[in-house]
């Protein structure tokens, strides 16, 4: 299947930049599930606006944002890709708001919250569902979009570029195998402009707030395309999952309670009811993430307790389930009262700040290759981002790629220049026999990223992490070419190359800066006041 555009995953990046594709060639858009199994219908919060004069919270400034992304971000962001997509955010709110979004209101204007490292009151919010809001909506949009072609459980293999065909040229893409789920066949789906909107790699970590989908597939497929890779140590660790041990399934052990929720007055306390924060930062629990986090594992080590809490008791009767009805029916539907009940909470892996290494526009280093959303890294959350910067970087770099892309690539095809693409072969005709071995490896990889590369890190935990990542990469390999290909493979193979470049990356800074805490370098050190870059030679 060939087409003018290829877009890769069905969250807020990939939907906003195909929707305004169409307008000037044919889009295919694939995701390896159902279109709405994206990060994005996951994020509870909202998107960080400065809104025009008028509607803004009173002080409120783009100059203020971008002093909030670069505090917390702790050295490593862009200040220039900062200023961009912040000042860019007000075209962001009126597209969304084109595609049906419905932000919620008090009166005449919206109602802005705030979280952890915001000054100023700028999230914008449709309840506690933001996501899911943005997601469905625009998904309505692109199933009734012309030249817009959207087939779920499609998941894309490997990228396929000149390189790998041995040619002697410049290194661009040229499309991507792709394993048709329900048939189980591998087919090619040609472009020369190839859009990467996969997410992130939470799944990577034995506790997440991620959906299953989470696997890391896009940067998986850049790395071993050739792409360079940046600042995979910096993995965000969301201070309040919800912690039930009694709880089971996936869904429990990965809610999320939102920041939002400390934005409206909830605070951080320990089983003696103190409020801990207040000793390590003195904005408390609206310090941003990567504090948070810490001060939480800390507590948790210090007095051998299994979590701590989020106290809403004090807010007014009603509050919360009016304010955040869906994290309080939750919250009910798990015998817990959060209105009379401190909520019990953990941290757990949320957002990955590295990924892809782009520019502003999402060109990465191989050409007729995007990548926007959390599966690049722009330079925008340097060592730790910002809350609610995602949606607000996802839909900016959507614009800003199909410009770049329509300024330097004319959308024509020249079928009898390019280069023949050889069928996928499998490495056996036989399914695999020992799906065991595939999730006995998946369990081992999750736990020993949770034990060896999480909130606090040491040298000697990250070498042993490596090492046993070299086995398993091993133990994958022979696996994936042994057998016929299958979503379960894929995704296995895809963490592992991830967890890898995880490790690889935290080994290399040696200080510990924003996300990136090791026992070995409690400091910072201006020797790395630089981007961990890696690529595949």
């Amino acid at each position: 299947m060939t087409s003018d555009f290829l877009v890769i995953g069905s969250g807020i990046a990939g939907l906003s930049f195909a929707i305004r594709a169409a307008r000037h060639g044919s889009v295919v858009v694939l995701t390896k599930g159902a279109a709405i199994d994206s990060n994005t219908a996951w994020a509870q919060g909202g998107l960080a606006s400065v809104l025009p004069e008028g509607l803004r919270d009173e002080g409120d400034s783009v100059e203020l944002h971008i002093a909030d992304t670069l505090d917390a971000g702790a050295g490593l962001c862009k200040e220039d890709v900062v200023r961009t997509i912040v000042t860019e955010g007000a075209a962001t709110v009126d597209d969304l708001l084109g595609y049906g979004v419905d932000f919620d209101k008090e009166g005449d204007h919206f109602a802005l919250g705030k979280e952890g490292g915001h000054s100023k009151r700028r999230i914008l919010h449709a309840r506690d569902t933001t996501g899911r809001e943005i997601a469905e909506s625009l998904i309505e949009v692109a199933r009734r979009t012309p030249n817009l072609t959207l087939l779920e459980n499609h998941f894309s293999i490997d990228l396929i570029t000149t390189g790998k065909l041995g040619s002697v040229t410049e290194d661009r893409v040229l499309g991507a195998y792709v394993l048709e789920k329900e048939s189980g066949e591998v087919k090619i789906f040609r472009s020369d402009r190839v859009l990467l909107a996969t997410g992130g790699c939470g799944k990577v970590y034995l506790y997440t707030t991620n959906p299953d989908s989470s696997t890391g597939d896009g940067v998986a497929m850049a790395w071993r395309a050739g792409a360079s890779v940046a600042n995979m140590e910096f993995i965000q660790f969301h201070p309040t999952c919800f912690y039930n041990p009694a709880a089971t399934g996936p869904e429990a052990r990965s809610f999320l309670v939102s920041e939002a929720v400390r934005g409206e007055g909830g605070i951080l306390i320990n089983s003696r009811g103190e409020d801990f924060t207040r000793k390590v930062d003195p904005r408390g629990s609206l310090a941003p993430r990567d504090i948070v986090a810490r001060a939480i594992d800390r507590e948790i080590k210090r007095t051998g307790a299994a979590c701590v809490y989020l106290d809403v008791t004090h807010k007014p009767a009603g509050f919360m389930r009016e304010r955040f009805p869906f994290i309080y029916e939750k919250l009910r539907s798990y015998g817990l009262d959060c209105e009379k009940q401190p909520i019990p909470v953990v941290p757990a892996a949320h957002y990955q700040c590295g990924g892809v290494l782009t520019d502003v526009n999402g060109k990465t280093t191989i050409r007729g290759l995007y990548a926007i959303g959390e599966v690049a890294s722009t330079g925008l959350h340097g060592a730790n981002r910002l809350a609610s910067n995602s949606l607000l970087e996802g839909n900016v770099t959507a614009r800003r790629a199909l410009d770049d892309i329509l300024h330097h690539y004319q959308v024509q095809r020249h079928a009898d220049e390019a280069p023949d693409i050889p069928e996928w072969h499998h490495g056996d005709v036989t399914a695999p026999d020992e799906l065991v071995v595939i999730y006995h490896n998946w369990d081992e990889l999750r736990r020993l990223m949770w034990d060896y590369v999480s909130i606090v890190r040491t040298d000697n935990r990250l070498r042993r992490a490596a090492t046993r990542l070299r086995n398993l990469k091993k133990e994958v390999r022979e696996f994936y070419w042994g057998h016929r290909v299958t979503a379960d493979i894929l995704e296995l193979r895809n963490l592992v190359a991830v967890a890898s470049l995880v490790v690889d990356c935290a080994i290399r800074r040696r200080e510990s800066r924003g996300l990136h805490h090791t026992l070995d370098y409690r400091g910072t050190d201006e020797r790395f006041l630089r981007e961990t870059v890696l690529r595949r030679f």
